[in-house]
């Protein structure tokens, strides 16, 4: 067994507090201050180069060196919008465009384009910064047909599904040529958001070695199941670790679906670590007995906390939850030395 590698923290959530020169140092500088030892970097260019990252490993080392002047790690880099706008279904076009550069806004097969090359080019620079796993979203074609009814045409989903796997297996084999897992967040609103989801999807790509999962006990709280479980039946497929809490508080007006509500009002909302209900000592115990070798990344969502107190206070809660796995058995102590035919007169052979 190996201990789990943190703390460290996603940037995305952080970005818009950092000043318009030098993002990424201001963060860096602010996170290492927090604690932070790692941090997850958004596929943003106003914190990397991706089409340099992807061709200059010069470029990358010294990206590299300047985290490490902090005492930072990256753990990953993130395609969670370029990944999102890999499929796209039209009733969200508007509301999606805003993801994409302006110059491809309005225009679908563009901007699906230029969201596939960022993928791939996020896969080189993963790799070129000796990245074990890359973090996205799926995108989503079959979203809107959530909830059956009207009754759904025979084969919608299955069509929804294979189009996915057409779409993402190029870009897999990119990650393959990279030597990087591709981890995709179970998130609602990604096609990929559950278990079953990704069994589908495993199917349409062949059982592809680089389809890996970001697990989130966050988003299977607001789903309503068993994120315990789901460690248990899905451990060889994950890769990357978002620590995020969650509450499902139901009651008399509104449950799963929120009725349209603000998140503050919504029965299920996100939460800053240790004021959800997420169990964070099971889900690190069964990381640790899965042998996960990454790394637990805080991603700040709450509804009601300020960011700043919520990032403040994940690093230290991320340390005490991180276990320090064993080198040897609780009754080693006890043990005795025993040859075959000791064995064989104890089994009366």
């Amino acid at each position: 067994m190996e201990t789990i590698k943190g703390s460290a923290i996603f940037l995305a959530q952080f970005l818009g507090t950092a000043p318009a020169t030098d993002p990424l140092d201001h963060l860096a500088r602010w996170a290492a201050g927090l604690g932070y030892e790692g941090i997850q970097i958004p596929c943003d260019p106003r914190l990397i180069n991706l089409e340099t990252a992807a061709q200059s490993q010069g470029y990358c080392d010294d990206l590299q060196g300047r985290m490490a002047e902090y005492g930072l790690t990256i753990t990953e880099l993130s395609t969670h919008l370029q990944g999102q706008l890999v499929a796209v279904h039209p009733a969200y076009d508007g509301l999606f465009d805003g993801f994409a550069p302006p110059e491809v806004r309005g225009r679908p097969a563009e901007r699906r384009t230029w969201a596939e090359r960022q993928v791939r080019l996020g896969a080189q620079a993963s790799g070129r910064l000796g990245l074990s796993t890359h973090a996205t979203f799926s995108g989503a074609l079959a979203w809107p047909y959530l909830y059956p009814w009207p009754q759904r045409p025979v084969g919608l989903v299955e069509e929804a599904f294979a189009e996915l796997g057409r779409r993402w297996r190029p870009l897999l084999d990119a990650f393959d040529e990279a030597g990087v897992d591709c981890a995709f967040e179970l998130h609602p609103g990604e096609d990929l958001h559950d278990g079953v989801t990704f069994e589908r999807f495993l199917e349409e790509v062949g059982g592809h070695p680089r389809a890996a999962i970001l697990y989130d006990p966050s988003h299977f709280v607001l789903q309503q199941f068993d994120y315990l479980a789901f460690l248990d039946i899905y451990h060889t497929r994950i890769k990357a670790f978002h620590v995020k809490d969650a509450e499902f508080r139901p009651d008399g007006r509104a449950g799963v679906y929120g009725g349209y509500q603000s998140w503050v009002d919504r029965p299920g909302r996100f939460r800053s670590l240790g004021d959800g209900q997420v169990d964070f000592g099971q889900v690190f115990s069964k990381l640790a007995q899965y042998d996960f070798t990454g790394w637990a990344v805080l991603e700040w969502e709450c509804a009601i906390k300020h960011p700043h107190d919520g990032a403040r206070e994940g690093a230290p809660f991320i340390r005490d939850h991180i276990i320090r796995v064993t080198e040897q058995a609780f009754d080693d102590f006890a043990a005795a030395q025993v040859n075959v035919a000791d064995c064989r007169r104890l089994l009366g052979l």
